[in-house]
């Protein structure tokens, strides 16, 4: 009579007890990020509060109260007043917010243009690369008011000096870019049929696209950060001519609440910038 043996069932295995822990973590992370920033603006807050209350002299260090009632006053209309010499705290940053759109869309294009015949293009580059180089050396106000004698004083000069200001990153990220382009792909997409155009639009954007973003992104704060000086004649409304009429007149607190409301504007702009990267260039980042 036959036994027949029958093999032992391997044990149940039962749920590990860290197969959800990334989840778990990348939330944890997620909260002790906001957490620490948290406490950070609210060390910088008290900071701020001591600082001014040692001081006591609003003229070089107001105190958050008195910039929190300038918000309210530039904000709305007080004593038949309107805002900040006639225009409110949002019009002026959004009159400076145009210009900065204006210039640095009319930067960016003629960066990538520019960078992508430096990168395809050698004796363009060898020309074109000093120049490039010499112009993102100079200050903002080096060559404003060249462009006031040039074009007078309303919005071409500053449409220029922005745009300008945003040109070279975008050119350098783009040219830098086009020419670390792999070369087996390059070769193997001409040995295919392709034109030069085609290889540059179908093989070398596509892998100069994460470092072209980065350039982007370079120019729109340089942009950002030459508001200011291009708004120094003739620049109100506008939040950097806001600040430079508040200065003349010793208003600290006008002046604080404007560079609050261009940092603030530009963290939003920048992160904008981030989820559209993040969205166009899903492979950064990956092999």
């Amino acid at each position: 009579m036959g036994v027949t043996l029958t093999a032992p069932a391997p044990p149940a295995t039962a749920p590990t007890p860290g197969a959800a822990r990334p989840a778990r973590d990348s939330g944890a992370a997620r909260r002790r990020r906001i957490l620490l920033r948290v406490v950070s603006l609210l060390v910088l807050y008290a900071l701020w509060e001591l600082t001014a209350r040692l001081m006591r002299n609003p003229a070089f260090i107001p105190a958050p109260a008195a910039v929190w009632h300038q918000l309210i006053v530039t904000s709305s209309t007080h004593d038949g007043v309107r805002g900040y010499s006639g225009h409110l705290l949002v019009e002026h940053l959004g009159v400076s917010l145009r210009r900065i759109l204006v210039g640095s869309v009319i930067g960016v294009a003629a960066g990538l243009v520019l960078g992508v015949v430096m990168g395809t293009v050698s004796w363009i580059r060898i020309v074109t690369e000093p120049v490039v180089t010499f112009i993102r050396a100079l200050p903002p106000l080096a060559y404003f008011s060249l462009f006031i004698i040039w074009f007078g004083i309303d919005e071409t000069p500053k449409l220029w000096l922005l745009s300008i200001a945003a040109l070279p990153p975008v050119a350098v990220a783009t040219a830098s870019a086009v020419l670390s382009a792999p070369t087996g792909l390059v070769e193997a997409a001409r040995a295919l049929g392709a034109s030069r155009a085609q290889t540059v639009r179908d093989v070398v954007l596509p892998h100069a696209l994460p470092e072209i973003f980065t350039g982007i992104r370079i120019a729109v704060g340089v942009a950002y950060s030459s508001v200011v000086a291009a708004e120094t004649i003739n620049g109100v409304p506008g939040i950097g001519g806001m600040i430079r009429d508040a200065q003349r007149y010793s208003q600290t607190d006008v002046v604080v609440l404007g560079l609050f409301a261009i940092g603030l504007s530009g963290l939003l702009i920048d992160a904008l910038l981030r989820t559209a990267e993040n969205r166009l260039i899903p492979w950064r980042g990956r092999s």
